[in-house]
């Protein structure tokens, strides 16, 4: 199947130094189409210093996964089949059911009615109550006696910042460089196509555009979403912009025509618009989470078509003591708290990547985060989720999944020792005290 547009195989390279659409290795960056190996290292990371008086925050890449969570039909769940409706106020689970136009469903395909998520999950940011207003408190809940475990995927695995969504019986991943994938059961994963190409508009903004960079899928509205940043390596000279269509299965993606936010186009701003992540709060307005390096990560609102209200950018987390390195911010809800996914250090260097994944949380998606050590997130607070092993380096670029009542982390990492990027997926587990599980890269 292929998602709707241009026609060709998956670019799975792209992150800047990751530019290339289709085969050869760029430097520093993934390689094009499917497991070619990445040697990497040659290129510093996207995230580097910009000229001009920006202080180059030195490497990273990768932009953050997905994001989801509708920005409409957050005042109770649509009673899918066999699911109950929301009541008592529930708005519709932007954590991660299928955005909130469809978070709602109890569904046919393995949602619970009762306490939990509904439909088939999502990969969505972070929204509200799940149908019956538990807060998604019974969702992943951790059991020590079964700890998360990475699930072994097989097909086209050349992912890089993978962002998912389910939608009926077919989950769509999409990756840096924009390519696609779908899979019917989350384990066997293949191309399908590339949605559309750089537009126009961009690279009118931002001069030297090859590919677009950490796609952010989810459906609110009635309509599906898909953000995506376009830059430059080592630059902070960038721009978000978004797509919609009305079907998944069907049809083409009509672009906005326009920038939702750009950073240091004709401004002077010391922050990044690249890795974009839409949520929903518990009052139904979304959020677009985004940064990368400079002066850390950021977040807007947005209204009910997913563009910006107003010009306030929020900082939510920062690393000023460790050069800024940090990048691809991903929030869901969780029983009483926002969560903040967020990628730590170096991406795209292969095997000698040092990418990590962090969290940090708080009762406002506005903020203060912190994390589990009560450090601020403004102040390089971070509690570690997953990092390097001896087989996989540079576990980054996250999203999370929520389906029924189970969480995902959908994450890219490089294999040892080639360094090819490869798609990972493990169970995200909750523990008593209400902080994600660490897992497997």
């Amino acid at each position: 199947m292929e998602i709707g547009g241009e026609a060709g195989g998956q670019s799975v390279g792209g992150d800047a130094g990751r530019a290339t659409a289709t085969g050869a290795v760029s430097s520093g960056g993934n390689a094009g189409s499917g497991g070619t190996t990445l040697t990497g290292g040659t290129a510093g990371d996207r995230g580097s210093g910009a000229s001009g008086g920006i202080t180059s925050q030195g490497g990273s890449s990768a932009e953050a996964g997905t994001t989801q969570a509708g920005a409409s039909a957050v005042t109770g769940g649509r009673g899918g089949s066999g699911g109950a409706t929301g009541t008592s106020g529930a708005s519709d689970g932007g954590t991660g059911g299928r955005s909130s136009a469809q978070g709602g469903r109890g569904g046919a395909t393995g949602g619970s009615a009762t306490g939990g998520d509904s439909g088939t999950g999502g990969s969505t940011g972070a929204g509200g109550s799940t149908a019956n207003g538990s807060d998604r408190c019974d969702v992943g809940v951790y059991d020590s006696a079964s700890p998360p475990k990475v699930l072994s995927l097989t097909g086209s695995l050349g992912c890089h910042d993978p962002s998912a969504l389910p939608v009926d019986d077919t989950y769509y991943l999409f990756c840096t460089g924009l390519g696609a994938e779908t899979s019917t059961d989350m384990k066997s994963w293949r191309s399908a196509g590339r949605p559309f190409g750089v537009p126009s508009w961009l690279t009118s903004k931002v001069s030297g555009v090859g590919d677009l960079w950490a796609p952010d899928i989810s459906e609110f509205g009635g309509k599906y979403h898909l953000y995506y940043a376009g830059s430059t390596f080592g630059s902070n000279k960038s721009c978000i912009g978004h797509a919609t269509r009305s079907s998944m299965a069907s049809g083409s993606w009509i672009d906005d025509g326009e920038a939702t936010i750009c950073s240091n186009v004709g401004t002077n701003d010391n922050w990044n618009a690249i890795d974009p992540n839409l949520a929903v709060d518990t009052d139904g307005t979304a959020w677009l989470a985004l940064g990368s390096f400079w002066s850390g990560l950021k977040i807007i609102q947005l209204d009910a078509s997913g563009k910006p209200v107003g010009t306030t950018v929020t900082s939510i987390a920062n690393r000023p003591s460790n050069g800024g390195a940090l990048e691809a911010p991903f929030i869901v809800r969780r029983c009483g708290y926002y969560y903040l996914f967020m990628s730590w250090d170096s991406c795209c260097k292969g095997a000698s990547s040092t990418y990590n994944i962090r969290v940090v949380r708080a009762a406002s998606i506005t903020g203060p985060y912190e994390d589990k050590e009560g450090t601020a997130a403004t102040q390089g607070g971070g509690t570690l989720i997953a990092e390097g092993d001896s087989a996989f380096a540079g576990p980054g670029g996250q999203s999370v999944m929520f389906v029924g009542n189970n969480a995902y982390l959908v994450y890219h990492a490089y294999a040892k020792p080639s360094g090819a990027i490869t798609l990972r997926i493990a169970e995200l587990f909750w523990d008593s005290s209400g902080w994600p599980v660490p897992v497997g890269p």
